[in-house]
């Protein structure tokens, strides 16, 4: 994760958490100062309702009670309003009643018990004998009407206690006696009722939702008051607060604060990304200048900020910027002159038999006309035997020397190579029939002046067949060799040019071979050259080698089926079907490793095909990294520019991209650090015999090195002895073929 991200999420996470709290604090305040202020409200009422009730609670009955509580709890700011008796009177005829023991006659009440956690039970009032009151008052015994008055009776108070609440369940145990004095120990159950008037009136939370009722709860304590007859509390009147109206307050002030909370946050989120990308500014520019360096790209990073710690960072890029700049490029320097020299014969300065080969390939690219001459010194070995070295070495020089500079106008470019001791070639490009049979001539009368000098009468022979690309290299060359040899047949210095390749085939033949065995997909793919890692032995590549045969089950060789397809423009379609065909090879035999798949020049500057093959890349995501696309380093020096556009859209699909048969000849190492590869394989050419050719050492040695600074992975193709393959392994590259 980056750092910008890394700063994003953390700073908005610290964001978020104070405006969290903010918002949490907020809305606990909110809840607390709306409960105190409900509660507040629930006990003045309780106090003004209290007062208002005083006087008319000496009848606990009077309707008005319940009226003056109904005209308060009709304003909807309560929950429930509950008047509670707090003192209950109990005469002794009401136990005498309620005992199960007692049947008839005159009791006396004493003893009285009760539980104290109930309440407590008091002697309200001690009457006299009663007969002797009324004797008094009326002065005679009372008559019939006054018969089923008491004669004496006590009165009790029961005053429960303040946490029973409703109906109470009273037990009162106590001594009976009768006129006879007879006693007995009984009890009696009294069903007491301590709500004299409750009105409820329902919650409504319709503009606020349940989730939030239940994420905040609003308790709202009940809020009580006293109401007395002089010294005792008659009655307790309880008010409980309606938390309708605080949850709607609430809920609209959270909805406020959530608002602008997200704006705040919104806007903070901005500022933050504006700051940050203001400060990560200078480190995205040492960003792109280390990727930069590791594409081989050295420009300076001017001064880009104030801060102490970042100057040292640029001034520490700047310095290794510029010593990797010196190191490539004096690695690069050493590469060239190597590469010369191993491709360069030490007498003549001729370019050897790999150079004409790779010369060849190139001539294939451009689709040339051109021809290829055989010249060889006519009895080297005897002329060696009558002379010096010196003189032989300088007489080799000079034939070399009018090789090279024989020239038939400035508008025909010749190439001059020396294969073996007496055997040199010539590439003739833009040549036709009469002017390479004027060239040879040419060559022909200075050879004859140079041995008029060393006394030598016979000095070589010339032989030459025309390049067409529907044939191999071989064939053309063994072209070219049996000219030569026609050459000496008829007679000293002679020359024989080949009109017409014989092995050509009708036109329209190979037109219809080639379109049948694209269009119906008569070829096969064999997977080849196995690829191992150096430190490890573990297979990390194939190459995906095309194999196609005419009817009679002759081989035709892939070149010349290229060279071909690409005269009549079907180089794509093959190309297209030999990708699905390794597609499908990787999806059904479940392939580990990767697949090199070679493509044409044509295929990789083509639009068209680019977008089909990223399709195809698309519908199988799965093995992107399995595909390795190759190039061969002459296709690539063609058209470099094609060749970038070809790389950044494919890898940025996920496939990894090779060129194969590297020379510096074709690509410096200067435009191989501008072209993104994974993978650089060398010519064949390079590793032969590396064990003991010095030259190749500090070659392979300096390759390695430059492409570890590049991250490119080289790798090695057909190494055959083994001497070879262990010097390769200590140079630490990266894989092999064998």
């Amino acid at each position: 994760m980056s750092l910008s991200k890394q700063l994003y999420l953390i700073i908005s996470f610290i964001f978020f958490m104070i405006f969290t709290g903010n918002f949490i604090i907020s809305v606990k305040n909110t809840k607390e100062y709306l409960e105190t202020e409900s509660i507040s409200k629930a006990q003045d009422a309780a106090t003004t309702l209290g007062f208002n009730l005083k006087t008319l609670i000496n009848n606990k009955n009077n309707p008005e009670i319940e009226s003056t509580i109904n005209a308060v709890s009709n304003s909807g700011f309560y929950k429930e309003i509950r008047l509670e008796d707090a003192l209950f009177t109990i005469k002794e005829s009401d136990l005498i009643k309620a005992s199960k023991d007692i049947e008839g006659g005159i009791w006396q009440v004493s003893d009285i018990v009760i539980d104290p956690k109930i309440g407590t039970l008091e002697t309200l009032t001690q009457s006299d004998d009663f007969m002797q009151e009324l004797i008094t008052l009326n002065g005679s015994i009372p008559n019939n009407e006054n018969k089923n008055i008491t004669p004496s009776e006590d009165v009790y108070t029961f005053i429960p206690n303040s946490k029973s609440s409703g109906k109470i369940t009273l037990n009162v145990n106590f001594t009976a006696t009768n006129q006879e004095n007879i006693k007995l120990k009984t009890n009696a159950t009294l069903n007491l009722n301590k709500v004299l008037v409750q009105v409820n009136r329902d919650i409504k939370f319709d503009s606020v939702p349940q989730w939030f009722i239940n994420l905040i709860p609003i308790d709202l304590e009940e809020q009580y008051t006293e109401i007395t007859d002089g010294w005792r509390t008659s009655a307790i009147l309880f008010i409980s607060a309606n938390p309708g109206e605080a949850y709607n307050k609430l809920y609209n002030q959270a909805q406020s604060a959530i608002f602008y909370s997200i704006i705040s946050f919104i806007i903070s989120i901005l500022i933050l990304y504006i700051f940050v990308r203001y400060i990560l500014k200078p480190l995205k520019i040492l960003e792109n200048s280390a990727l930069a360096i590791a594409e081989g790209k050295f420009a300076k990073i001017k001064a880009i900020t104030k801060t102490t710690e970042l100057i040292t960072l640029t001034n520490a890029f700047n310095n290794m910027s510029s010593k990797i700049e010196a190191t490539i490029s004096r690695l690069n320097t050493n590469i060239e002159n190597m590469s010369k020299k191993l491709s360069t014969d030490d007498l003549t300065g001729l370019p050897i038999k790999s150079a004409f080969e790779t010369d060849m390939r190139q001539l294939y690219i451009e689709k040339a006309k051109a021809f290829i001459l055989v010249i060889k010194i006519t009895d080297l070995a005897e002329f060696a035997k009558l002379h010096t070295s010196n003189e032989t070495n300088n007489f080799i020089k000079k034939f070399a020397h009018i090789l090279e500079t024989t020239k038939l106008d400035e508008n025909k470019k010749t190439l001059a190579y020396r294969f073996f001791g007496s055997e040199f070639a010539i590439i003739a490009k833009d040549f036709s029939n009469d002017d390479i049979k004027e060239f040879a001539k040419l060559l022909k009368e200075k050879f004859e002046k140079l041995g008029e000098k060393f006394d030598k009468r016979d000095i070589a022979h010339i032989g030459g067949a025309s390049f067409d690309q529907f044939h191999t290299r071989t064939q053309i060359l063994q072209s070219a060799n049996q000219a030569y040899e026609k050459a000496t047949i008829i007679g000293q210095n002679e020359i024989f040019i080949s009109q017409e390749n014989e092995l050509v085939k009708d036109m329209q033949s190979w037109r219809d071979f080639v379109n049948n065995t694209i269009e119906n997909s008569n070829f096969m793919v064999k997977y080849v050259g196995n690829f191992t890692r150096c430190d490890s032995d573990e297979i990390i590549m194939q190459e995906a080698f095309t194999d196609i045969k005419d009817a009679e089950n002759n081989d035709i060789p892939i070149g010349t089926f290229i060279s071909i397809a690409e005269k009549y423009e079907r180089i794509i379609d093959f190309d297209k079907k030999v990708i699905e065909k390794v597609i499908n090879h990787i999806i059904v035999s479940d392939i580990k490793h990767a697949i090199a798949i070679n493509l044409s020049l044509d295929s990789i500057g083509n639009t068209a095909f680019i977008a089909w093959l990223e399709q195809k890349l698309s519908e199988n995501k799965t093995i992107i990294s399995k595909l390795i696309f190759s190039v061969t380093a002459y296709a690539v020096a063609k058209d470099i520019d094609k060749f970038k556009f070809f790389v950044s859209e494919i890898k940025s699909l996920g496939a990894k991209v090779i060129i194969k048969r590297y020379e510096t000849r074709f690509i410096s190492l200067n435009d191989v650090k501008d072209l993104n590869l994974d993978y650089l394989r060398l010519a064949k050419e390079y590793t032969d015999d590396v064990c003991i050719d010095f030259s190749k050492q500090s070659f392979i040695e300096s390759i390695a090195e430059i492409s570890s600074l590049l991250n490119i992975k080289v790798l090695a193709e057909n190494v055959q002895k083994e001497e070879d393959f262990n010097y390769i392994k200590n140079l630490h590259l990266f894989a092999a073929s064998r």
